[in-house]
């Protein structure tokens, strides 16, 4: 069986017993970064072995990882936090198992996503809306920005705090009206949410000693 569990996304409290059992449990747990899954099982005390899985993963290793479901062990899929599935590359490796003809069971084990966490919040209506991951990087941003914007529901996606202050300014110069909310570092210790316009939400920001940690954005087209 391969268990995709989910992590905190930053207070590791945020974890469920039902994934703290499973991680257990398992004849190994396979994730992004394995530094940062030992300080989880170090605080729950999990002695699972880990194997690194993550976007450079070829497919050589996924081939390994699905020859040891085939041979009968349990594995524990997680990322570095939050839900698997979720702008990382969890979905390639459960493609790969549905698409092998093998019969291993995939059983999600639910828990925190930034994505969920941030729209429970924002105070936008809700009932639907478009998650974008990350913005590209270089090459067409101002389109993948126009595009945003013209949704008739809010639009989540997240950003690094290295172009956190460069994506509010390209999308203050095409609609600065729009209501926002930036989320930062979420479930953590300097959490800080900021609410307004586009252009307000960024000149907070811009007042900021510093812009560390992980955005999770949400812009509301309702």
């Amino acid at each position: 069986m391969l268990y995709v569990v989910a992590t905190p996304i930053g207070n590791l409290s945020d974890i469920s017993d039902r994934a703290i059992e499973k991680l257990k449990e398992v004849d190994f747990i396979l994730c992004e970064d394995t530094r940062v899954t030992r300080k989880l099982c170090e605080k729950f005390d999990i002695k699972t072995g880990l194997i690194s899985y993550h976007h450079h993963s070829d497919k050589k290793k996924i081939a390994k990882i699905i020859k040891k479901l085939k041979n009968g062990e349990d594995l524990a899929l997680v990322t570095d936090s939050g839900t698997p599935g979720i702008a990382d590359p969890a979905g390639k490796l459960v493609k790969k198992i549905t698409e092998s003809g093998l019969k291993i069971k995939i059983v999600p084990i639910p828990g925190p996503s930034a994505v969920t966490t941030a729209a429970s919040i924002s105070g936008f209506y809700m009932n639907r809306f478009t998650f974008l991951g990350f913005p590209p990087k270089k090459r067409k941003r101002e389109k993948f920005f126009k595009k945003l914007l013209d949704y008739d529901h809010p639009v989540i996606f997240y950003e690094s705090p290295h172009r956190i202050l460069k994506t509010l300014r390209q999308l203050s110069e095409l609609e600065k009206e729009k209501e926002a909310v930036v989320c930062r570092e979420l479930t953590k210790k300097y959490e800080t949410i900021y609410r307004g316009q586009l252009k307000d939400v960024l000149e907070k920001l811009e007042e900021e000693p510093h812009t560390k940690g992980e955005f999770t954005v949400i812009i509301n087209n309702n």
